[in-house]
């Protein structure tokens, strides 16, 4: 049997919920440890492929966020909240013994990851917004909230490619069939050697109430990104992006004194971090951490 490339952590919050991640590279390694955080209804696995390359020199964590993945579900879906998978995140650095991080944030990821440096702005070494910022367009919002937590799984795997594709190709026009078989193994489950839901149904619901509570005007969360002015940062927007704009990101150069940002072609919200023009800007990135 081939031995997994990463070490399983199973760490219990603050409030109870027992929570997975996981654990690539070696611990020894004198860089600064890396912590993948997802989007929305995303898991670990979105980060396999960049774990792998970044754990060659340093320890990468990439956790299930409540109610994803392996991690526990909550009971109920008022707490499936960005300021709750803060203290989840606080509560897997201290299992890991890690005090400092460089944090990748994917979407859903990407928020956390500001709200802590509002909390906790020296636990951030560095910082990596793949798709999202302080300022996010609501009409991808609601698209998200369109389906999120609503449906079956498809019946067979190729089914599920098939949907995968038919709801983001227009966005991600270059994918071959492979390619979409393969985002179909990173967005389902497996049970009995069939699809499954990877995410707790009701972190749908919390998004919608949340769109409902915002009436249609989304709070910015600019105070937030300015805490992380001290650390060196990168923007990766997909250049068909319905939810970050190019105008945010030329919004977040000038208000940051460290920050440089690169769009990746023929990529919707969000991108893979495995295309070309991501990879370099990331190894430019490390080499300035």
């Amino acid at each position: 049997m081939t031995p997994l490339p990463y070490r399983e952590i199973v760490y219990t919050t603050q409030d109870g919920l027992r929570l997975f991640a996981r654990d690539y590279g070696t611990r020894a390694s004198r860089k600064i440890p890396v912590i993948c955080l997802p989007g929305l209804t995303r898991n670990s696995k979105d980060f396999d492929d960049l774990a792998r390359r970044l754990s060659i020199t340093r320890r990468v964590l990439c956790p299930d966020l409540r109610g994803r993945g392996r991690s526990q579900y909550c009971e109920n879906w008022t707490d499936y909240t960005p300021a709750n998978e803060v203290l989840d995140i606080l509560d897997l650095m201290g299992a890991a013994g890690i005090h400092q991080a460089v944090f990748i944030g994917t979407s859903r990821g990407g928020i956390v990851t500001m709200l802590m440096a509002a909390q906790r702005p020296n636990a951030i070494r560095g910082v990596v917004f793949n798709d999202i910022g302080p300022e996010i367009a609501i009409g991808g919002l609601q698209r998200i909230a369109g389906y999120a937590g609503i449906g079956e799984a498809p019946p067979t795997w190729t089914e599920a490619a098939f949907r995968l594709r038919m709801m983001n190709e227009r966005d991600f026009p270059n994918l071959t069939s492979e390619e979409w078989y393969e985002q179909a193994r990173r967005t389902y489950a497996e049970e009995n050697g069939l699809p499954k839901i990877d995410y707790d149904a009701k972190i749908g619901t919390a998004l919608r109430k949340g769109l409902e509570a915002a009436n249609g005007s989304l709070p910015d969360m600019w105070a937030q990104f300015k805490a992380l002015g001290h650390v060196p940062a990168l923007v990766i927007r997909g250049e068909n992006s319905d939810i970050l704009t190019a105008e945010t990101v030329r919004l977040m150069e000038q208000r940051h004194p460290d920050l440089r940002s690169v769009t990746v072609p023929d990529r919707g919200h969000v991108p893979f971090l495995d295309e070309p023009t991501a990879v370099a800007a990331l190894d430019a990135f490390f080499d300035r951490i």
